[in-house]
């Protein structure tokens, strides 16, 4: 169970929904759905008003955006040519690093890059094409430090915008356990005042976050990271409006978050501490009990997100700083509609269901975020709403991801058993 403070209604209507870290179809383990015009119409049918491109170093994605978008010089943003009521577009990109820091080897980090327009990206790729195959992947991999990276792109153009990606994952990011540091001070060096945000990731919330005061001068953002067009969504960072690239950025450094939309941290797949191939889940506390191994086979357990961040912790559970934005967990709509119908999520009947319920009311944001229970009653199914209801006041039970396996969040059914939840998650996400 959560206790949740839901965001006043009033405060959607200043307010846009952005997911600008995604992936395109050139990306490793993405679906071939994931390009402009599909990516804009899942976009709308969410009720995201500004979305990322993703992956705009791929030379041939490149090329596809140059020919599907175009410049709106009132917002700073893309547009789909001809495309009427769909949402903008701003060039996103995410890169992997792997680099010696330190005198330690194997630094591994995952940055968001953001870009103003194709002028700037395409010298962007220019740079990067000298420091790695940029044809290799949607996300491609360089050599390079994320200090002297950030650096190179900000000589590029002041309105690059670089994030951590994913901050907590124990392996490609900035605290992970495996790869990662224990301030952005020590992983960015010089280049920390031009790190404005991170990116918290599915394993974690702003809650968890909020309690490490090194991270107070950062904006906490949330992000799909999807690689498939259903996925679209499942985190958000809502802005105030003006929607222009300018308010965007100026948000960012002044750290102006109305809300994120939040998976529950518990549902991501490195919350907990574990071991996959032994069926292992540990809490941070069980975990250094065990010294750092796993009972069942001797090998080190992979450390997940909710110890690092007690490990770097200063302050204590629940605390909530002065202005916070607000944080909402909430469950996919497919998801709660897979439960409800006791049917797979990725089912063509629970797609068909998706499509009608949206086209009654709006979108999947309206549906799980801004109408008010009275007025879905009128259109929608009574068990659909009182699942509804308890997502929305946190009326949920989770076991907790690891070591690379998803978590589970149940509404209206009990838990499956340990055993059969290890098997049943394999295919739940992509």
């Amino acid at each position: 169970m959560r206790n949740q403070k839901f965001p006043p209604k009033d405060l959607f209507e200043k307010t846009f929904l952005s997911d600008f870290h995604i992936h395109s179809k050139y990306s490793r383990a993405s679906s071939k759905d994931m390009e402009p015009r599909s990516i804009s119409q899942i976009a709308k049918l969410k009720g995201i008003q500004l979305m990322g491109t993703g992956d705009f170093t791929h030379p041939l994605y490149l090329k596809e955006l140059e020919e599907f978008l175009e410049y709106e010089p009132s917002s700073g943003f893309y547009i789909i040519k001809d495309g009427e009521d769909l949402p903008k577009f701003i060039l996103s990109a995410e890169i992997s690093l792997i680099f010696s820091q330190n005198n330690l080897t194997n630094r591994r980090m995952h940055l968001i890059l953001l870009a103003p327009n194709f002028e700037v990206v395409r010298e962007m790729n220019l740079y990067l094409s000298k420091l790695g195959n940029l044809m290799a992947d949607g996300r491609p991999t360089f050599g390079i430090s994320a200090e002297r990276m950030v650096l190179d792109l900000i000589k590029i153009s002041p309105d690059i915008l670089v994030i951590p990606a994913h901050a907590w994952t124990p392996w490609y990011s900035v605290f992970g356990a495996f790869s990662g540091f224990d301030s952005l001070e020590e992983a960015f060096g010089a280049a920390t005042p031009f790190i404005y945000a991170i990116e918290t990731g599915l394993s974690s919330d702003p809650e968890m976050n909020w309690r490490i005061s090194k991270l107070d001068n950062v904006a906490l953002v949330s992000n799909s990271d999807s690689h498939s067009p259903w996925k679209i969504g499942r985190e958000a960072t809502a802005f105030y409006y003006p929607l222009t690239y300018e308010n965007f950025k100026e948000s960012l450094l002044r750290k102006k978050i109305a809300y994120t939309v939040e998976f529950y941290p518990e549902e991501g797949k490195y919350h907990l501490d574990g071991h996959r191939s032994c069926k292992i889940s540990l809490t941070p506390k069980e975990t250094m009990a065990l010294g750092y191994k796993c009972p069942k086979c001797g090998e080190p357990l992979t450390i997940g997100v909710l110890h690092r961040i007690e490990k770097l912790a200063d302050r204590p559970e629940n605390y909530i700083p002065e202005d916070a934005p607000y944080s909402v967990h909430l469950v996919p709509l497919m998801e709660i509609l897979a439960e409800v119908f006791e049917l797979k999520p990725n089912s063509k009947t629970i797609e068909k269901l998706y499509l009608q319920y949206i086209e009654k009311v709006g979108s999947e944001f309206d549906i799980l975020l801004k109408k008010d229970i009275e007025e879905l009653a009128l259109v929608l199914p009574e068990k659909l709403i009182e699942a509804i209801k308890r997502v929305r006041e946190g009326k949920v039970v989770t076991i907790g991801g690891y070591d690379g396996l998803y978590g589970m969040v149940k509404i209206l059914n009990e838990l499956p058993r340990e055993e059969d939840f290890f098997y049943k998650q394999k295919s739940l996400f992509l």
